[in-house]
């Protein structure tokens, strides 16, 4: 089975003020870890300095084929969740 590290995918303003002056390829950052438990613990930052307040996460689960998807946000009290998740 073919296995990949863990990646989230977010907006800030910085990265999309790079993209409209042509310095990036892409408005959206995006950041890998070597472990989901890096990634999760790392979330609730990453969301902070979202535009929006959302993070796309691709991963592969153990035993599994094809990619996980997550979409992460901050609800009302600052706490990181998912919203929705699947298999692309």
């Amino acid at each position: 089975m073919a296995r990949f590290k863990p990646q989230v995918s977010y907006k800030t303003d910085d990265s999309q003020m790079d993209y409209w002056n042509g310095d990036r390829t892409s408005e959206e950052l995006t950041e890998e870890f070597h472990t989901y438990a890096q990634l999760k613990s790392r979330m609730k930052a990453i969301l902070n300095k979202s535009q929006t307040g959302h993070a796309f996460v691709v991963r592969s689960r153990r035993g599994q084929w094809g990619e996980w998807f997550e979409h992460w946000y901050l609800d009302d009290n600052g706490k990181a969740y998912i919203s929705v998740h699947g298999w692309s």
